[in-house]
């Protein structure tokens, strides 16, 4: 499929404005601004603008986004790159990146590159449409260039090296790729297919570092075998939906290997700041103790039966459950909006004091 990218590269319509202010928490990191790059757990809208039917521009998506507004979020609501740029004092704002009557405060700003089904492996957006880690590099090529032109190089400099850079993905690669398609499973095993991907993760971060990016979280997979995507797929019976086990420690396996990986291509990249950030153990939790972040029901997903509808099949004639915030996953993939706070506090509790230095400019 092609993509619909005008001269203007509208793609880049959801920036992210750095306001310069200290953070409410004394350990919090003060950043130039945030850099995203990944899938539908971190794509603010980008999809909206592809030719492709990985889309949530639609109702019921966005239901809970303020003015009920969908954005092409595949939640009901905010992401986890929302609540962290709001605890950082980074304020969202929606002009074309491009557009050349923006002013140069505007132009010092983040963008979000991610894209909603797409994976490190070039594979998995083969027959998608969707935007390829590869061109979402070349798009942040593109924003660095303008960005030079409007502030000077040695301004530039200084706002990359100081990006909060967030990347998340991978649950596509082995959903699509490996558990659904046999592609990669007729050449790998999962421990090969594993370090392909991280192979493929490592030559990222060093594309990124090699354009100034120095501050990376670097996401692992959730328990891919709880989505209720997954559990359907794996159990015919509709009441025997418990997580796919398998799939879980191919998970945890991965995981393990990307939390080792990382500090060694951090003592690899001189200056840089890496750290992998590890949601795995905190939504396993939610569904062995729902009670105790408030959910009631974690296998199935709030949009019709939650068994399988997502994306076009989860639509404004699609019937929906009365609370959207006690359920785990907003449709049969995606977390609820609930469930994203979650994790964005784990980031913001866990993962941004550990990148506490000041990054002011």
């Amino acid at each position: 499929m092609k993509m619909l990218l005008p001269s203007s590269f509208i793609i880049f319509l959801q920036v992210i404005t750095t306001i310069s202010h200290t953070c409410k928490a004394s350990t919090a990191a003060k950043f130039t601004t945030m850099l995203v790059f990944g899938d539908s757990s971190v794509d603010t809208g980008n999809n909206n603008y592809v030719l492709t039917t990985f889309q949530a521009n639609h109702y019921p998506y966005g239901q809970n986004y303020p003015s009920q507004v969908p954005t092409g979020r595949f939640s009901d609501g905010k992401l986890v790159p929302d609540f962290i740029a709001s605890s950082l004092g980074i304020k969202e704002s929606v002009p074309p990146f491009l557009d050349p009557l923006l002013s140069n405060d505007e132009l010092r700003t983040g963008v979000n590159f991610a894209s909603a089904g797409s994976g490190f492996d070039e594979l998995t957006t083969a027959a998608s449409g969707v935007i390829p880690f590869a061109t979402q590099i070349l798009y942040f090529k593109s924003y660095i260039e303008r960005l030079k032109g409007f502030v000077g190089e040695a301004e530039a400099t200084k706002i990359i090296n100081g990006a909060l850079v967030i990347i998340s993905a991978g649950t596509n690669d082995f959903a699509i790729n490996f558990y659904t398609l046999p592609t990669r499973r007729l050449q790998f095993t999962v421990g090969g297919y594993q370090d392909f991907l991280q192979s493929k993760i490592k030559e990222f971060v060093q594309e990124l570092y090699d354009l100034g990016c120095r501050t990376m979280i670097i996401g692992g997979l959730p328990p891919i075998g709880c989505a209720p995507i997954q559990i359907t797929a794996n159990f015919k019976a509709p009441y025997n939906r418990t997580c796919v086990q398998e799939q879980n420690l191919d998970s945890q396996s991965y995981n393990q290997k990307l939390a080792d990986l990382v500090p060694r291509v951090q003592q690899s990249l001189p200056g840089s700041r890496l750290i992998f950030s590890d949601t795995y153990a905190l939504l396993y939790d939610m569904i062995d103790n729902p009670q105790k972040y408030g959910f009631v029901e974690t296998n199935r997903g709030c949009c019709g039966t939650g068994f399988t509808e997502v994306g076009v099949s989860c639509s404004q004639i699609t019937p929906l459950c009365a609370n959207a915030s006690q359920y785990l996953f907003w449709d049969c993939i995606h977390p609820s909006q609930a469930a994203y706070q979650y994790f964005a506090k784990y980031v913001e509790d866990e993962i941004i004091p550990i990148l506490s230095t000041d990054h002011s400019r």
